[in-house]
């Protein structure tokens, strides 16, 4: 039997195959996800952003990093290294000799298989003369054409190589691995046993415990879990929380302090320009001696957000800082409004605690904005807009024109808007329009109703209401065509009713005779009406059904005198009828009229509420495949870029939808973050119905996470009724005591037969 032979490759051409293997499965995946992407398609985006977003902060920040930016070159370079490298390496392996080829004896000796006996040994000869060693031929060649000559002629080398391929014999397998020979040479073997520690006993453990405490501190969004912790501490603690208390609970993030996070810094400046903000802003509760809000980093922090929410001017290190915190705020805010929602859940369940107030989440919400659009809260909303300052807000709040909200200035008629931002020039103005009309218009469309019940439109206590938004989203220069086309159809019936009014007045002095005659057809036609209206007084009687009791009693006035008229006759009509019915009760027992009633009342089901309950099918399969579709879909969150002079990066439009009972002032639907509306979104917001009867008032709203003044409040009316009780015992379970007796008497009868058969079979 063969043995086998494992030997490592001393030529060094099978490690070429596996270091080519190695370069490609490294090479290709980071080429697909790591080459920079169309750097033209991002600069053309950006200049076609340039008009409405030019002045925002994060649009000057971003041309300035990708001017000033390497990494995508370094990334290329690195890449196409990686290339060179791969292409090389299957180069050098294609020009490698194959050190594995089946033998063939005919194509050592140059001859067409099959030859015959004469053709191989003349053959042999004429390279026996031309390779032998005496005569100066090669040593290697002739050793192969004399095995070559005898695996042809001689019978037992010819079987050999028919059998194993080779004339000799069966030779040893030999397995090649793909590593030189020097790795387990006893000189090095030292220095591989600590190559080999180092890496799987130090460099591994490492890497793989840094990722792992890395790992846990985080939360899925990105949030510390120390941070996390912070806030459910002190919401739960304070859970009516106004605007200063809350920018004191996230400035006191642990994101800002540089023992939890590197990219927080402390300087040795801050003792100067911390304290000079400080005198600037006023009154920050610097004297609070409550840790963490005590900290520096906390205190820090704070002082930076509310200077940036008065947009004052700060050092250029104090400035860099200031877009780090700025930078964070919004994403540590949704993380409050998270904890938020977890504690009113826990509230409404367990119990034993109070939930945090709707004026505390609200704040969050509202904090966001101010942050995004670097205001204050009891600043104007137009102050969003480019080239508004403090004082030009008196054009616009004057008695004349009192536009207070963006929605008022969008309400105003050009020209009326031209004269009040007169302030401006004809560029800025245009500036201003096209900043505007960027800014989102949503309209909301609101259903309510109970799904997987009989009646959707019914609400009782202790149901799952559905309450289905249907939001769509224009931009407010849509607003502006259209109060342009409602200016000129409006300017075109003002223009005809002026025209009607002039002719009137032409008529009524040319034909001053004709006035006194009309005035008399006006009194003849106006009495005519007055009798017509009063013939028509039975007409009601046709809308019994509709209208309920008060149809009911207006039939019964109507119909006394016909009632009276017809007395005698139903009287001798009832002698007749009631014979009849004799007769048709005599023919029909009651359980045959009572099918025949189920009959008619099926066949009345049938034809009038068919179609509704085909439709009402239809739609609750759309809505479930609507569902199942959005569940499968992965939404982009690129929805449009958020105007903001003063914010550090490119922030997207998304919104939170819930519904509020804003007379408790709780949660009645958790908020839900809408991040993919582009232009029309459908959201399902769903919550348990109160556990009393009666009418409640909760209100369906509407809050942007970048703009203020574009929260939109809808009222959505709640009628509860009382749940049908369930029925201990239902028909179809009950069964009769007659049924019970046959069963049993059929039973007995079987046995009885059964015992008969077996006697006859004796």
């Amino acid at each position: 039997m063969a043995g086998q032979q494992f030997q490592y490759d001393d030529s060094g051409n099978t490690f070429f195959y596996f270091l080519t293997s190695f370069v490609g499965l490294i090479v290709i995946p980071a080429t697909y996800y790591l080459w920079p992407r169309d750097q033209n398609a991002e600069q053309l985006r950006l200049k076609s952003l340039r008009r409405v977003h030019g002045r925002c902060l994060w649009y000057r920040l971003r041309l300035m990093k990708s001017q000033q930016s390497i990494i995508p070159t370094l990334k290329k370079v690195a890449l196409l290294f990686g290339w060179a490298v791969f292409l090389l390496l299957a180069y050098k392996v294609s020009k490698l000799d194959r050190d594995y080829q089946e033998y063939n004896p005919y194509e050592v000796l140059n001859l067409e298989p099959g030859a015959k006996v004469q053709a191989i040994k003349k053959q042999y000869h004429l390279l026996s003369l031309k390779y032998h060693p005496d005569k100066g031929g090669d040593d290697v060649m002739f050793m192969r054409i004399a095995k070559a000559y005898a695996a042809l002629t001689n019978e037992q080398s010819r079987q050999n190589w028919e059998l194993y391929g080779n004339p000799d014999g069966p030779g040893a397998t030999s397995f090649g691995i793909a590593l030189p020979a020097w790795i387990v040479d006893q000189k090095n073997s030292m220095l591989v046993l600590l190559v080999y520690g180092l890496a799987f006993m130090v460099i591994l453990p490492v890497v793989v415990g840094t990722w792992w405490y890395r790992s846990i501190r985080y939360s899925g969004d990105q949030i510390l879990i120390s941070t996390t912790q912070l806030f459910m501490h002190f919401i739960y603690k304070t859970p009516n929380m106004n605007m200063k208390r809350l920018t004191m609970v996230l400035t006191a993030a642990c994101e800002f302090d540089p023992r939890s996070n590197k990219e927080a810094t402390i300087r040795p400046t801050d003792n100067v320009e911390v304290p000079q903000l400080i005198r600037e802003l006023g009154n920050i509760n610097v004297k609070k001696k409550e840790p963490p809000f005590c900290y520096p980093y906390s205190f820090k922090a704070r002082v930076l957000v509310l200077s940036h929410l008065a947009r004052m001017e700060v050092s250029e290190d104090l400035e860099e800082d200031q877009r780090f915190v700025v930078r964070k705020s919004p994403a540590l805010l949704q993380e409050m409004i998270n904890v938020g929602c977890q504690l009113t859940m826990m509230a409404n369940s367990r119990g034993g605690f109070p939930a945090p107030r709707l004026v505390t989440i609200e704040n969050c919400m509202k904090l966001t904005q101010m942050i995004v659009q670097g205001l204050q809260e009891t600043k104007s909303p137009l102050l969003q807009l480019p080239h508004f300052e403090e004082e030009h807000l008196r054009y616009c709040i004057s008695k004349k024109y009192k536009v207070r909200t963006l929605q008022d200035l969008v309400s105003l008629k050009d020209s009326d808007r031209r004269s009040m931002l007169r302030f401006l020039g004809e560029e800025k103005y245009d500036e201003v329009m096209a900043v505007l009309g960027s800014f989102p218009h949503i309209t909301m469309g609101i259903k309510l109703q109970v799904l997987d019940d009989e009646d959707s439109s019914n609400i009782t206590a202790g149901s799952i209401v559905t309450v289905t938004v249907t939001l769509n989203r224009k931009r407010m220069a849509d607003m502006f065509e259209k109060e342009q086309e409602a200016s000129i159809c409006h300017g075109e019936e003002t223009a005809n009713t002026e025209e009607a009014n002039q002719g009137d007045t032409n008529k009524a002095k040319t034909k001053v005779w004709q006035s006194k005659n009309k005035g008399a057809k006006k009194t003849a036609k106006s009495k005519k009406k007055k009798l017509t209206k009063k013939k028509a007084l039975p007409a009601p009687v046709k809308s019994k059904q509709a209208n309920g009791n008060v149809a009911g009693n207006e039939m019964a006035v109507t119909t006394s005198a016909a009632a009276s008229t017809t007395k005698e006759e139903d009287d001798e009509a009832s002698d007749k009828g009631s014979e009849s019915d004799e007769g048709e009760t005599n023919k029909d027992s009651p359980s045959e009229r009572d099918e025949e009633s189920d009959k008619q009342s099926d066949t009345e089901v049938d034809e009038g509420g068919g179609g509704d309950d085909e439709e009402e099918w239809e739609a609750l399969q759309q809505s479930i495949q609507r569902r199942e579709r959005a569940l499968l879909e992965t939404k982009s969150k690129v929805t449009h870029p958020v105007y903001s002079l003063y914010f550090p990066e490119e922030k997207q439009e998304w919104w939170w939808l819930y519904i509020a009972d804003r007379r408790d002032q709780t949660l009645v639907s958790m908020p839900y973050h809408v991040c993919t509306l582009r232009d029309s979104e459908e959201v399902e917001l769903k919550f348990p119905a109160p556990s009393k009867a009666g009418n409640y008032q909760y209100s369906v709203i509407l809050r942007s996470d970048s703009y203020l003044g574009l929260d939109q409040f809808k009222p959505l009316k709640l009628e509860v009724h009382e749940a049908k009780a369930m029925l201990d015992n239902h028909p179809q379970w009950d069964i009769p005591d007659t049924e019970e007796e046959d069963e049993e008497q059929e039973d007995s009868d079987g046995i009885e037969e059964s015992d008969d058969e077996d006697e006859d079979n004796d």
